[in-house]
């Protein structure tokens, strides 16, 4: 290697050396400006990490005490004692008091559910359709379920439009071989009521055309051949 060579290589590695203790350099004095944003940054980063994880332990424990207190408002349910489950016994919750007190719990969804079947069966449709419209749920059946009991509401209220479309609602959430055929026949029949025989043929021939082996589909061609024949089809 000649003597340039190793002069201009001693250079090089002399250069990386200087750029390195140039770089500590500059960085010692960015941190020294700027340590306390940055140890306040930190900080928040770690606040938010432990609000998390704070929230998510608070949550599953409301969850956890909702589920106690909501036990024996279902069991009044289930057995028929609407009042008791709404209003509770004077020892335990009812309905009403897990959804002020858990209300954006799991739980308090469900006592939303449970209170609008109660106000049903309590002849009390107004509130009976209030708590069914503040509960929401992806689960096929209960949802589907809510929008039916919220038409039978309405339809108590002899509010047959808002009834078939509440109806409607729920032969189209996620619609099944099971379900759904029952719904369109409460909508037929409903939308029948208020004088639209031509959703009402609309909702039987849904029947007929996509749910053939429904227990509902010979009903659904007679009560369709009926209107046809009534507007002399």
């Amino acid at each position: 290697m000649s003597k340039n060579d190793k002069k201009n290589q001693e250079h090089k590695g002399n250069e990386i050396f200087e750029s390195a203790d140039a770089l500590h350099e500059e960085g010692t004095k960015f941190y020294e400006k700027n340590k306390w944003v940055l140890m306040g940054a930190v900080a928040l980063i770690m606040l938010a990490v432990a609000g998390t994880f704070g929230w998510q332990t608070f949550s599953t424990s409301r969850e956890a005490k909702a589920q106690e207190e909501i036990f024996h408002a279902i069991f009044y349910f289930e057995n028929g004692k609407f009042n008791e489950a709404l209003n509770g016994d004077g020892n335990h919750a009812g309905f009403l008091d897990v959804i002020k007190d858990y209300g954006s719990t799991k739980v308090g969804n469900m006592a939303h559910y449970y209170a609008g079947i109660s106000y049903l069966k309590e002849g009390d449709y107004e509130k009976a359709i209030e708590n069914l419209k503040q509960f929401s749920s992806s689960e096929l059946i209960l949802q589907g379920r809510a929008y039916a009991v919220t038409g039978d509401a309405y339809l108590e209220l002899g509010n047959y439009k808002e009834a078939a479309s509440y109806y409607e609602k729920a032969a189209n959430y996620k619609p099944n071989e099971s379900f759904t055929p029952a719904y369109l026949v409460k909508a037929a029949l409903a939308y029948e009521t208020a004088g639209e025989t031509a959703k009402a043929e609309q909702a039987y021939k849904t029947i007929i055309n996509k749910y053939k082996k429904s227990s509902e589909y010979n009903d659904a061609r007679k009560q369709l051949a009926r209107l046809q024949a009534s507007a002399g089809k």
